[in-house]
């Protein structure tokens, strides 16, 4: 009997011990499932959604704190040649959240983009392209390998505002000396969290004088929904901390009137170019319209006006207008400083 007693004991702890076995098993599938699931969700949220998600369970925590530390460290979600991180000694935030694209596109209001461990976005078919500058009004082009100017047909010459370079129905590959704004971010940049004046663009390394920086690449809007948007941003800005990025380029014919109007909205979806700030010296960039040889729209892009240093902020004039006595301070800190940001009506 003593025997057989021990040996249903035995028994029983074997069968204890088995299902302990299930449980944790199926406790540990159960997180793998979780793990592998969050790293898919959790990349589509945003900031407020994530906050609220990292409080539920270790996990998902620190799922969460890998995506802020990813989101962190490159702005461009790898659409760009180096990583652009976000730096901030300033305050908590750490980073801004926004839709990148890294050349104009058509506003729509329903697109999303994941920014996370996520697959290099240059390989979805989600991402937001393809862009505006693909788009061509005609087949005009040239055939050649490598551009010479004397010989290009779509290198027209270079003025102090317009450039014109080789587009998508010519030859030549992005390496043509005549495709230089078409090759992305080339340089190493940082957006750095500046005190008063929120985010701003700096330098990582040092920019020589004419060095291509970016273009303003965000959502081309007609003229009547640029209006809408304006009306609706200024009261956002009214109620409290918001800034927005709508910049309207016009651009001139010799006579003085204008003859093309763009805007580009890059509020919500933008590249880096949305985070740099005004200067009422003119700052150290200067923008230039580029158009590519049968493209449907010019862009605008920033160049170095002089050297810059290392850590140096990137800023350029918004321009001179300002109907707004009591606008938004200025906070640029140049000699020649107004003290109120430029506005006109858009």
């Amino acid at each position: 009997m003593e025997k057989k007693r021990r040996w249903k004991t035995k028994q029983r702890l074997e069968e204890e011990e088995e299902e302990e076995e299930k449980r944790v098993g199926s406790a540990s599938a159960v997180a793998k499932a979780l793990f592998q699931c969050a790293n898919l969700i959790l990349p589509w949220l945003q900031p407020s959604d994530i906050a609220s998600i990292s409080s539920t369970c270790k996990t998902l925590n620190l799922i969460s704190r890998s995506i802020t530390s990813l989101r962190s460290s490159d702005a461009s979600r790898s659409f760009e040649n180096f990583p652009i991180p976000f730096v901030n000694s300033v305050d908590h935030h750490p980073y801004a959240y926004f839709l990148y694209t890294p050349s104009q596109l058509i506003a729509s209001p329903s697109l999303r983009q994941p920014w996370g461990p996520i697959s290099n976005p240059r390989t979805r078919p989600d991402s937001l392209r393809p862009n505006l500058s693909d788009l061509v009004l005609s087949q005009f082009g040239c055939h050649c390998e490598c551009c010479v100017e004397a010989e290009c047909p779509c290198w027209n010459g270079e003025s102090v505002e317009l450039i014109t370079e080789c587009g998508p129905s010519c030859g030549c590959g992005l390496q043509c000396g005549n495709r230089l704004t078409r090759r992305g971010v080339s340089i190493r940049l940082k957006i750095v969290r500046v005190w008063r004046k929120d985010w701003g663009l700096f330098a990582d390394e040092p920019i020589p004088i004419g060095q291509f920086v970016c273009e303003y690449a965000g959502e081309v809007l007609t003229t009547p929904e640029a209006r809408r948007r304006q009306i609706m941003y200024d009261k956002l800005v009214l109620e409290g901390h918001f800034s927005s990025a709508l910049l309207v380029v016009r651009e001139h014919l010799p006579s003085g009137k204008a003859c093309l109007r763009i805007n580009i909205d890059a509020t919500r979806i933008g590249n880096v170019a949305r985070f740099i700030n005004h200067s009422c010296d003119g700052g150290n960039l200067l923008t230039k319209v580029v158009r590519i040889a049968g493209a449907l729209l010019p862009r605008l892009c920033f160049f170095a006006s002089k050297n810059i240093e290392k850590d140096e902020e990137l800023s350029f004039s918004y321009g001179d207008t300002r109907l707004k006595p009591n606008g938004l301070p200025c906070f640029c800190g140049s000699s020649c400083c107004s003290g109120t940001l430029p506005s006109e009506n858009t």
